[in-house]
């Protein structure tokens, strides 16, 4: 789901279904400010404190007023100002459910959540979990929980109310593009373990009669298990008779850019580039394939869809950008910015959008997304008679390269 560490944690997941490196001062006394790193220069806080001082004295009901819940609050709307989804206070208790989520086991429903076109929608439900099983599909647009308006909320607030403790139950309202109106889903939260791949060999038959292996590889999330887990798969596929590979990045939402770099590393010649980091001052940074490119001899063709996010449209787009292998599905996501997360006095944390993913071909990623070469469907009827036309087309397309 959704980050990575290198020295400080960055991340670059969609809005995680858990849900400032600026202080403002706190207040040892009536007046007294005590804040060691506050740019007093550039900033008057006159006014703030006017208003404090004015609700101190004045707000009717006393038993409120929780100055530790007012600095949160004075924190969570200067962060809301920017506008950025990603971009996140967590007050002490939701920062240790954020870390719980980041580490792939937590108690909830199984969705990744994010904003499209300022909409709460589905990213992905993710494999094996009660959302997947209540049947939430990627793209669905999320327009009321238990009865609250997603409208006016943002993603932390969305977390908090759909999270909850297993064995409870969430109503969400929701509406898909080729419904005429919402439904509501009811679904059962319960202990929350993210998979990380599966694997098979498919048979077919290419267009001279031959049988083909083919490696079938699905990958759920980037989480810490999944490098280990995909390294694995692999040394079982090249002691395989399939030297065709699917790679399957549907409805995976992201998680460890060290994953991601890791994975590409297997498909990648050493040094290529994976992916660009863009900080929006000028300054860039490449991510380089450090792998054993053992797979650079296979044929390979992946599949994406809206709900591939962040960390998969990463390697989708290196393999593409390096190696020319077509994307089949549908668009991606476009969650294409990377988190930096900053931890602050008392247990809170701040997670900060530092940069912007760019493919290696310099394509931005966010609000975009990844188009894909052959573009396949999913319809409703589909998805009720359980047919995959899209993995039905990698398979068509593959077998012949």
């Amino acid at each position: 789901m959704n980050s990575f560490e290198k020295g400080k944690t960055k991340l670059f997941l969609g809005a995680i279904i858990v849900l400032g490196v600026f202080a403002i001062g706190f207040w040892t006394g009536e007046q007294q400010v005590v804040c060691e790193i506050c740019p007093a220069q550039d900033i008057n806080f006159s006014l703030f404190w006017e208003a404090y001082h004015q609700l101190r004295s004045s707000f009717v009901d006393k038993s409120k007023f929780d100055e530790k819940e007012i600095v949160y609050g004075a924190i969570s709307g200067m962060v809301g100002s920017l506008e950025d989804p990603y971009t996140m206070f967590f007050p002490p208790e939701d920062a240790k459910r954020f870390i719980e989520n980041v580490k792939g086991v937590f108690e909830g429903v199984g969705m990744e959540i994010g904003i499209r076109k300022n909409q709460l929608q589905v990213i992905s439900p993710l494999e094996g979990t009660p959302a997947k099983e209540a049947g939430f599909r990627a793209g669905d647009m999320i327009i009321k929980v238990d009865n609250i308006l997603t409208s006016d909320l943002t993603i932390d607030e969305a977390v908090d109310l759909i999270r909850g403790p297993r064995g409870t139950e969430v109503v969400l309202t929701i509406y898909r593009d080729d419904w005429k109106e919402t439904k509501d889903i009811a679904v059962t939260r319960g202990v929350i373990e993210i998979p990380s791949l599966e694997w098979e060999i498919l048979q077919a038959t290419n267009d001279q009669g031959q049988n083909v292996d083919i490696a079938y590889l699905k990958l759920y999330q980037f989480s810490g298990k999944a490098g280990v887990d995909f390294n694995n798969a692999v040394l079982e596929i090249l002691n395989s008779p399939a030297k065709k590979l699917i790679l399957d990045l549907r409805n995976n939402p992201g998680g460890y850019l060290e994953i991601a770099q890791d994975i590409a590393g297997w498909f990648l010649e050493k040094g290529q580039t994976v992916v660009i980091e863009d900080f929006g001052t000028g300054e860039k940074r490449d991510y380089r394939a450090e792998g054993s490119g053992k797979l650079l001899d296979y044929t390979v063709v992946v599949l994406i869809n809206e709900g591939s996010a962040s960390g998969s449209e990463i390697l989708a787009g290196a393999l593409r950008d390096n190696r020319g292998i077509l994307l089949i599905g549908e668009k991606s996501f476009g969650k294409g910015s990377v988190q930096e997360v900053q931890n602050l006095t008392g247990g809170s944390s701040l997670k900060i959008t530092v940069a912007k993913w760019l493919t290696p071909s310099g394509q931005l990623i966010t609000e975009v997304g990844l188009e894909p070469d052959i573009v396949v469907e999913i319809t409703a009827e589909d998805y009720d008679e359980e047919r995959d036309p899209q993995l039905d087309k990698a398979i068509e397309v593959i077998r012949d390269l």
